[in-house]
Protein backbone atom coordinates (compact mmCIF):
# COMPACT_ATOMS: atom_id res chain seq x y z
CA UNK A 1 0.00 0.00 0.00
CA UNK A 2 1.00 3.64 -0.42
CA UNK A 3 1.45 5.63 2.77
CA UNK A 4 2.14 9.30 3.42
CA UNK A 5 3.45 10.12 6.91
CA UNK A 6 3.09 13.78 7.89
CA UNK A 7 5.79 14.47 10.47
CA UNK A 8 9.23 12.92 10.93
CA UNK A 9 9.47 13.14 14.70
CA UNK A 10 9.83 10.11 16.90
CA UNK A 11 6.46 8.54 16.08
CA UNK A 12 6.38 9.47 12.41
CA UNK A 13 9.90 8.31 11.60
CA UNK A 14 9.66 5.01 13.48
CA UNK A 15 6.18 4.25 12.11
CA UNK A 16 7.15 5.19 8.56
CA UNK A 17 10.29 3.08 8.61
CA UNK A 18 8.44 0.08 10.07
CA UNK A 19 5.58 0.31 7.56
CA UNK A 20 8.20 0.41 4.80
CA UNK A 21 9.84 -2.66 6.30
CA UNK A 22 6.44 -4.38 6.11
CA UNK A 23 6.65 -3.86 2.35
CA UNK A 24 4.52 -0.74 1.93
CA UNK A 25 5.72 2.31 -0.01
CA UNK A 26 6.09 5.18 2.45
CA UNK A 27 6.91 8.86 2.07
CA UNK A 28 7.75 10.75 5.24
CA UNK A 29 7.05 14.47 4.96
CA UNK A 30 8.37 17.37 7.02
CA UNK A 31 8.50 21.15 6.61
CA UNK A 32 12.08 21.24 7.85
CA UNK A 33 14.09 21.06 4.61
CA UNK A 34 17.38 20.59 6.44
CA UNK A 35 16.01 17.65 8.38
CA UNK A 36 14.70 16.03 5.20
CA UNK A 37 18.06 16.41 3.48
CA UNK A 38 19.82 14.85 6.45
CA UNK A 39 17.37 11.95 6.46
CA UNK A 40 18.04 11.40 2.76
CA UNK A 41 21.73 11.23 3.67
CA UNK A 42 20.99 8.67 6.36
CA UNK A 43 21.42 11.05 9.31
CA UNK A 44 18.84 10.14 11.96
CA UNK A 45 17.72 13.06 14.17
CA UNK A 46 16.95 10.91 17.23
CA UNK A 47 18.67 8.06 19.02
CA UNK A 48 16.64 4.87 18.80
CA UNK A 49 18.43 1.50 18.68
CA UNK A 50 18.24 -0.05 15.20
CA UNK A 51 16.45 2.87 13.55
CA UNK A 52 19.42 4.03 11.47
CA UNK A 53 19.77 0.61 9.83
CA UNK A 54 16.02 0.24 9.31
CA UNK A 55 15.84 3.61 7.56
CA UNK A 56 18.93 2.94 5.44
CA UNK A 57 17.79 -0.53 4.34
CA UNK A 58 14.31 0.58 3.28
CA UNK A 59 15.54 3.74 1.59
CA UNK A 60 18.01 1.64 -0.40
CA UNK A 61 15.23 -0.76 -1.43
CA UNK A 62 13.11 2.16 -2.64
CA UNK A 63 10.29 1.68 -0.14
CA UNK A 64 11.05 4.68 2.11
CA UNK A 65 11.23 8.25 0.83
CA UNK A 66 11.55 11.71 2.36
CA UNK A 67 10.14 14.98 1.05
CA UNK A 68 9.21 18.52 2.08
CA UNK A 69 6.42 18.63 -0.50
CA UNK A 70 3.41 16.56 0.49
CA UNK A 71 1.54 16.93 -2.81
CA UNK A 72 2.64 13.85 -4.73
CA UNK A 73 2.69 11.53 -1.74
CA UNK A 74 -0.74 12.55 -0.44
CA UNK A 75 -2.42 12.40 -3.88
CA UNK A 76 -1.23 8.86 -4.40
CA UNK A 77 -1.75 7.60 -0.86
CA UNK A 78 -4.15 4.96 0.36
CA UNK A 79 -3.56 6.24 3.90
CA UNK A 80 -2.21 9.55 5.14
CA UNK A 81 -0.96 9.51 8.71
CA UNK A 82 -0.83 12.61 10.88
CA UNK A 83 2.16 12.14 13.19
CA UNK A 84 2.97 15.66 14.33
CA UNK A 85 3.66 16.91 17.83
CA UNK A 86 0.93 17.64 20.38
CA UNK A 87 2.85 19.33 23.21
CA UNK A 88 1.19 20.69 26.32
CA UNK A 89 -0.23 24.12 25.63
CA UNK A 90 1.34 26.84 27.72
CA UNK A 91 -0.85 28.14 30.48
CA UNK A 92 -3.57 25.50 30.69
CA UNK A 93 -2.02 22.05 30.05
CA UNK A 94 -4.34 21.18 27.16
CA UNK A 95 -2.77 19.44 24.17
CA UNK A 96 -1.71 21.94 21.50
CA UNK A 97 -3.47 20.70 18.35
CA UNK A 98 -2.37 23.47 16.01
CA UNK A 99 0.04 21.19 14.11
CA UNK A 100 -2.63 18.49 13.77
CA UNK A 101 -5.19 20.89 12.37
CA UNK A 102 -2.63 22.45 9.99
CA UNK A 103 -1.84 18.96 8.68
CA UNK A 104 -5.57 18.31 8.15
CA UNK A 105 -5.87 21.52 6.13
CA UNK A 106 -2.93 20.49 3.97
CA UNK A 107 -4.23 16.97 3.41
CA UNK A 108 -7.68 18.28 2.46
CA UNK A 109 -6.23 20.37 -0.34
CA UNK A 110 -4.16 17.53 -1.79
CA UNK A 111 -5.96 14.19 -1.50
CA UNK A 112 -7.39 12.54 -4.58
CA UNK A 113 -9.83 9.61 -4.51
CA UNK A 114 -10.82 7.66 -1.41
CA UNK A 115 -8.25 8.42 1.30
CA UNK A 116 -7.97 7.21 4.87
CA UNK A 117 -6.69 10.02 7.10
CA UNK A 118 -5.14 8.41 10.18
CA UNK A 119 -4.40 10.23 13.42
CA UNK A 120 -1.22 8.73 14.86
CA UNK A 121 -0.50 11.72 17.08
CA UNK A 122 -1.77 11.51 20.64
CA UNK A 123 -4.89 13.67 20.68
CA UNK A 124 -7.79 14.35 23.07
CA UNK A 125 -11.21 12.78 22.60
CA UNK A 126 -13.10 14.44 19.77
CA UNK A 127 -10.06 15.52 17.75
CA UNK A 128 -10.95 13.13 14.93
CA UNK A 129 -14.35 14.82 14.67
CA UNK A 130 -12.66 18.19 14.30
CA UNK A 131 -10.24 16.84 11.66
CA UNK A 132 -13.20 15.48 9.71
CA UNK A 133 -14.98 18.85 9.94
CA UNK A 134 -11.87 20.71 8.74
CA UNK A 135 -11.48 18.46 5.72
CA UNK A 136 -15.20 18.45 4.93
CA UNK A 137 -15.36 22.24 5.05
CA UNK A 138 -12.41 22.62 2.70
CA UNK A 139 -13.40 19.74 0.40
CA UNK A 140 -17.16 19.05 0.55
CA UNK A 141 -16.78 16.69 -2.39
CA UNK A 142 -13.92 14.62 -0.94
CA UNK A 143 -14.19 10.87 -0.44
CA UNK A 144 -12.36 10.11 2.81
CA UNK A 145 -12.56 8.62 6.28
CA UNK A 146 -10.82 9.79 9.44
CA UNK A 147 -9.38 7.03 11.64
CA UNK A 148 -7.72 7.00 15.06
CA UNK A 149 -4.71 4.69 15.34
CA UNK A 150 -2.78 5.58 18.52
CA UNK A 151 0.82 4.56 19.00
CA UNK A 152 2.10 2.58 21.97
CA UNK A 153 5.84 2.84 21.37
CA UNK A 154 8.37 2.79 24.19
CA UNK A 155 11.41 4.91 23.50
CA UNK A 156 14.41 2.60 23.34
CA UNK A 157 12.28 -0.33 22.17
CA UNK A 158 10.10 1.33 19.54
CA UNK A 159 10.88 -0.92 16.58
CA UNK A 160 10.14 -4.07 18.58
CA UNK A 161 6.94 -2.48 19.88
CA UNK A 162 5.77 -1.59 16.38
CA UNK A 163 6.55 -4.96 14.86
CA UNK A 164 5.46 -7.12 17.80
CA UNK A 165 2.81 -5.08 19.59
CA UNK A 166 0.49 -6.28 22.32
CA UNK A 167 -2.38 -4.93 20.23
CA UNK A 168 -3.24 -2.50 17.44
CA UNK A 169 -6.08 -0.11 18.20
CA UNK A 170 -8.12 1.31 15.32
CA UNK A 171 -11.01 3.71 15.79
CA UNK A 172 -13.07 3.75 12.60
CA UNK A 173 -16.74 3.77 11.58
CA UNK A 174 -16.17 3.29 7.85
CA UNK A 175 -15.78 -0.33 6.68
CA UNK A 176 -13.59 0.73 3.74
CA UNK A 177 -11.25 2.42 6.20
CA UNK A 178 -11.17 -0.67 8.40
CA UNK A 179 -10.16 -2.74 5.39
CA UNK A 180 -7.31 -0.35 4.56
CA UNK A 181 -6.07 -0.56 8.16
CA UNK A 182 -6.30 -4.37 8.12
CA UNK A 183 -4.16 -4.42 5.00
CA UNK A 184 -1.59 -2.01 6.45
CA UNK A 185 -1.15 -4.21 9.51
CA UNK A 186 -1.57 -7.56 7.71
CA UNK A 187 2.12 -8.51 8.26
CA UNK A 188 1.31 -8.74 11.99
CA UNK A 189 -1.10 -11.61 11.32
CA UNK A 190 1.79 -14.06 11.55
CA UNK A 191 2.16 -13.16 15.24
CA UNK A 192 -1.63 -13.22 15.70
CA UNK A 193 -1.56 -9.63 16.93
CA UNK A 194 -5.05 -8.56 18.05
CA UNK A 195 -6.49 -5.62 16.12
CA UNK A 196 -9.03 -3.90 18.34
CA UNK A 197 -11.62 -2.02 16.28
CA UNK A 198 -13.55 0.61 18.20
CA UNK A 199 -15.31 3.90 17.64
CA UNK A 200 -13.00 6.81 16.95
CA UNK A 201 -13.59 8.53 20.29
CA UNK A 202 -13.02 5.30 22.19
CA UNK A 203 -9.72 4.79 20.41
CA UNK A 204 -8.58 8.30 21.28
CA UNK A 205 -9.38 7.70 24.94
CA UNK A 206 -7.65 4.30 25.02
CA UNK A 207 -4.31 5.98 24.37
CA UNK A 208 -4.69 8.49 27.19
CA UNK A 209 -6.11 5.91 29.58
CA UNK A 210 -3.18 3.55 28.90
CA UNK A 211 -0.53 6.16 29.61
CA UNK A 212 -2.36 7.52 32.64
CA UNK A 213 -2.68 4.04 34.15
CA UNK A 214 1.03 3.31 33.69
CA UNK A 215 1.98 6.69 35.14
CA UNK A 216 -0.29 5.96 38.09
CA UNK A 217 1.38 2.57 38.57
CA UNK A 218 4.82 4.20 38.71
CA UNK A 219 3.59 6.79 41.18
CA UNK A 220 1.98 4.10 43.32
CA UNK A 221 5.21 2.13 43.73
CA UNK A 222 7.11 5.36 44.45
CA UNK A 223 4.72 6.12 47.30
CA UNK A 224 5.13 2.55 48.54
CA UNK A 225 8.90 3.18 48.46
CA UNK A 226 8.48 6.12 50.81
CA UNK A 227 6.40 3.95 53.12
CA UNK A 228 9.02 1.19 52.99
CA UNK A 229 11.67 3.65 54.12
CA UNK A 230 9.49 4.73 57.03
CA UNK A 231 8.67 1.24 58.28
CA UNK A 232 11.84 -0.68 57.40
CA UNK A 233 10.61 -2.69 54.41
CA UNK A 234 12.16 -3.27 50.96
CA UNK A 235 10.19 -1.86 48.02
CA UNK A 236 11.82 -4.21 45.52
CA UNK A 237 10.53 -7.22 47.44
CA UNK A 238 7.13 -5.53 47.79
CA UNK A 239 7.06 -4.95 44.02
CA UNK A 240 8.01 -8.56 43.35
CA UNK A 241 5.42 -9.83 45.79
CA UNK A 242 2.56 -7.87 44.25
CA UNK A 243 3.83 -8.10 40.67
CA UNK A 244 3.57 -11.90 40.67
CA UNK A 245 -0.18 -11.44 40.95
CA UNK A 246 -1.38 -11.73 37.34
CA UNK A 247 -4.02 -9.11 38.00
CA UNK A 248 -1.28 -6.57 38.75
CA UNK A 249 1.81 -7.61 36.76
CA UNK A 250 5.44 -6.70 37.37
CA UNK A 251 5.97 -3.99 34.74
CA UNK A 252 6.20 -0.34 35.78
CA UNK A 253 6.71 -1.30 39.42
CA UNK A 254 10.26 0.04 39.71
CA UNK A 255 10.69 2.72 42.34
CA UNK A 256 12.74 5.74 41.32
CA UNK A 257 12.83 9.52 40.98
CA UNK A 258 9.51 9.84 39.12
CA UNK A 259 8.39 9.47 35.51
CA UNK A 260 9.33 11.81 32.67
CA UNK A 261 9.61 11.65 28.90
CA UNK A 262 7.59 12.71 25.91
CA UNK A 263 4.31 10.99 26.81
CA UNK A 264 3.38 10.48 30.46
CA UNK A 265 3.74 14.09 31.71
CA UNK A 266 1.85 15.75 28.86
CA UNK A 267 -0.73 12.98 28.40
CA UNK A 268 -1.71 12.78 32.06
CA UNK A 269 -2.09 16.55 32.15
CA UNK A 270 -4.11 16.59 28.92
CA UNK A 271 -6.41 13.85 30.25
CA UNK A 272 -7.01 15.85 33.43
CA UNK A 273 -7.96 18.91 31.36
CA UNK A 274 -10.19 16.89 29.03
CA UNK A 275 -11.97 15.28 31.97
CA UNK A 276 -12.51 18.64 33.67
CA UNK A 277 -13.99 20.08 30.48
CA UNK A 278 -16.31 17.08 30.21
CA UNK A 279 -17.47 17.48 33.81
CA UNK A 280 -16.03 14.09 34.80
CA UNK A 281 -12.85 14.85 36.78
CA UNK A 282 -10.23 12.12 37.13
CA UNK A 283 -9.03 12.59 40.71
CA UNK A 284 -6.61 9.67 40.70
CA UNK A 285 -4.78 11.09 37.69
CA UNK A 286 -4.80 14.61 39.14
CA UNK A 287 -3.09 13.25 42.24
CA UNK A 288 -0.65 11.24 40.14
CA UNK A 289 0.49 14.40 38.35
CA UNK A 290 0.95 16.34 41.61
CA UNK A 291 2.75 13.51 43.42
CA UNK A 292 5.12 12.89 40.51
CA UNK A 293 6.04 16.57 40.16
CA UNK A 294 6.73 16.80 43.87
CA UNK A 295 8.80 13.62 43.86
CA UNK A 296 11.21 14.82 41.17
CA UNK A 297 11.76 18.05 43.07
CA UNK A 298 12.39 16.17 46.33
CA UNK A 299 15.18 13.95 45.01
CA UNK A 300 17.89 16.57 45.54
CA UNK A 301 17.10 16.42 49.23
CA UNK A 302 18.13 12.76 49.29
CA UNK A 303 21.51 13.71 47.91
CA UNK A 304 21.90 16.44 50.49
CA UNK A 305 20.96 13.99 53.26
CA UNK A 306 23.82 11.71 52.18
CA UNK A 307 26.18 14.61 52.94
CA UNK A 308 24.55 15.52 56.26
CA UNK A 309 22.42 18.23 54.63
CA UNK A 310 25.30 20.43 53.42
CA UNK A 311 26.13 20.62 49.71
CA UNK A 312 27.96 23.94 49.74
CA UNK A 313 31.14 23.60 47.75
CA UNK A 314 30.64 19.86 47.35
CA UNK A 315 31.12 18.07 44.01
CA UNK A 316 28.25 15.84 42.89
CA UNK A 317 28.94 13.28 40.17
CA UNK A 318 25.84 12.45 38.14
CA UNK A 319 25.34 9.30 36.04
CA UNK A 320 22.50 9.59 33.53
CA UNK A 321 20.57 12.63 32.34
CA UNK A 322 17.99 11.38 29.82
CA UNK A 323 14.57 10.40 31.13
CA UNK A 324 15.28 6.69 30.52
CA UNK A 325 18.00 4.48 29.01
CA UNK A 326 18.39 3.90 25.25
CA UNK A 327 17.08 7.30 24.25
CA UNK A 328 18.45 10.82 23.89
CA UNK A 329 15.12 12.31 24.98
CA UNK A 330 15.39 14.92 27.73
CA UNK A 331 11.73 15.91 27.88
CA UNK A 332 10.60 16.15 31.51
CA UNK A 333 13.60 14.07 32.62
CA UNK A 334 13.99 13.92 36.42
CA UNK A 335 17.50 15.33 36.00
CA UNK A 336 15.95 18.64 34.88
CA UNK A 337 14.55 19.06 38.41
CA UNK A 338 17.33 17.39 40.37
CA UNK A 339 20.40 19.14 39.00
CA UNK A 340 19.20 22.75 39.35
CA UNK A 341 18.03 21.95 42.89
CA UNK A 342 21.48 20.57 43.75
CA UNK A 343 23.11 23.66 42.29
CA UNK A 344 20.78 25.89 44.32
CA UNK A 345 22.10 24.12 47.43
CA UNK A 346 25.65 25.07 46.44
CA UNK A 347 26.81 21.88 44.72
CA UNK A 348 29.13 21.68 41.73
CA UNK A 349 27.90 19.18 39.14
CA UNK A 350 29.92 16.91 36.89
CA UNK A 351 27.84 14.56 34.76
CA UNK A 352 27.89 11.88 32.11
CA UNK A 353 25.18 10.39 29.89
CA UNK A 354 25.90 8.17 26.86
CA UNK A 355 23.37 10.01 24.65
CA UNK A 356 22.60 13.18 26.60
CA UNK A 357 23.80 15.57 23.88
CA UNK A 358 20.79 17.82 24.25
CA UNK A 359 21.55 18.22 27.95
CA UNK A 360 24.44 20.51 27.09
CA UNK A 361 21.92 23.11 25.93
CA UNK A 362 19.57 22.57 28.88
CA UNK A 363 21.92 22.82 31.88
CA UNK A 364 24.08 25.69 32.99
CA UNK A 365 27.39 25.40 34.84
CA UNK A 366 27.58 21.62 34.51
CA UNK A 367 30.93 19.97 33.78
CA UNK A 368 30.09 17.30 31.20
CA UNK A 369 32.39 14.30 31.33
CA UNK A 370 33.27 11.65 28.74
CA UNK A 371 32.57 8.57 30.86
CA UNK A 372 31.23 7.32 34.20
CA UNK A 373 34.61 7.16 35.90
CA UNK A 374 35.39 10.75 34.93
CA UNK A 375 32.04 11.75 36.49
CA UNK A 376 33.04 9.95 39.71
CA UNK A 377 36.53 11.43 39.95
CA UNK A 378 36.99 13.66 43.03
CA UNK A 379 33.24 13.63 43.71
CA UNK A 380 31.92 13.90 47.24
CA UNK A 381 28.87 11.88 46.22
CA UNK A 382 27.89 9.92 43.10
CA UNK A 383 24.23 10.01 42.04
CA UNK A 384 22.75 7.47 39.62
CA UNK A 385 19.70 9.02 37.92
CA UNK A 386 19.28 7.02 34.69
CA UNK A 387 19.94 3.27 34.65
CA UNK A 388 21.94 2.88 31.43
CA UNK A 389 23.37 -0.63 31.08
CA UNK A 390 26.95 0.60 31.31
CA UNK A 391 26.22 1.90 34.83
CA UNK A 392 25.05 -1.51 36.06
CA UNK A 393 28.46 -3.15 36.27
CA UNK A 394 30.90 -0.41 37.18
CA UNK A 395 34.28 -1.31 38.63
CA UNK A 396 33.31 -0.29 42.14
CA UNK A 397 36.85 -0.51 43.50
CA UNK A 398 37.92 1.97 40.83
CA UNK A 399 34.95 4.20 41.60
CA UNK A 400 35.82 4.17 45.29
CA UNK A 401 39.44 5.00 44.59
CA UNK A 402 38.49 7.92 42.32
CA UNK A 403 35.95 9.55 44.62
CA UNK A 404 36.80 12.05 47.32
CA UNK A 405 34.57 10.03 49.65
CA UNK A 406 32.72 6.79 48.81
CA UNK A 407 29.09 7.92 48.95
CA UNK A 408 26.55 6.70 46.37
CA UNK A 409 22.91 7.75 46.01
CA UNK A 410 21.28 5.21 43.70
CA UNK A 411 17.90 6.56 42.56
CA UNK A 412 17.25 3.47 40.40
CA UNK A 413 18.21 0.72 42.88
CA UNK A 414 20.74 -0.72 40.44
CA UNK A 415 23.07 -1.95 43.18
CA UNK A 416 22.50 -4.10 46.26
CA UNK A 417 22.85 -2.24 49.56
CA UNK A 418 24.71 -5.04 51.36
CA UNK A 419 27.23 -5.39 48.51
CA UNK A 420 27.88 -1.66 48.42
CA UNK A 421 28.36 -1.42 52.18
CA UNK A 422 30.64 -4.46 52.14
CA UNK A 423 32.82 -2.59 49.63
CA UNK A 424 33.05 0.37 51.95
CA UNK A 425 30.46 2.67 50.41
CA UNK A 426 27.93 4.76 52.23
CA UNK A 427 24.97 3.79 50.08
CA UNK A 428 21.44 5.11 49.74
CA UNK A 429 18.79 3.62 47.46
CA UNK A 430 15.04 4.17 47.12
CA UNK A 431 12.54 2.42 49.38
CA UNK A 432 14.96 -0.01 50.93
CA UNK A 433 14.22 0.37 54.60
Amino acid sequence: MRVAMIGTGYVGLVSGACFADFGHTVTCIDKDAGKIERLKDGVIPIFEPGLDKLVADNAREGRLHFDVDAAEAVRGADAVFIAVGTPSRRGDGHADLSYVYAAAEEIAALMDGFTVVVTKSTVPVGTGDEIEAIIRKKRPDADFAVVSNPEFLREGAAIEDFKRPDRVVVGADDERAREVMRELYRPLNLNETPIVFTSRRTSELIKYASNAFLAMKITFINEMADLCEAVGADVQQVAKGIGLDNRIGSKFLHAGPGYGGSCFPKDTLALVRTADDAGAPVRLIETTVKVNDARKKAMAGRVADALDGDLRGKTVGVLGLTFKPNTDDMRDAPSLDIIPALQAMGAKIQAFDPEGHEARQLFRDVDFKTGPYEAAESADVLVLITEWDQFRALDLDRVKMLMKQPIVVDLRNVYKPDDMRARGFKYSGVGRG
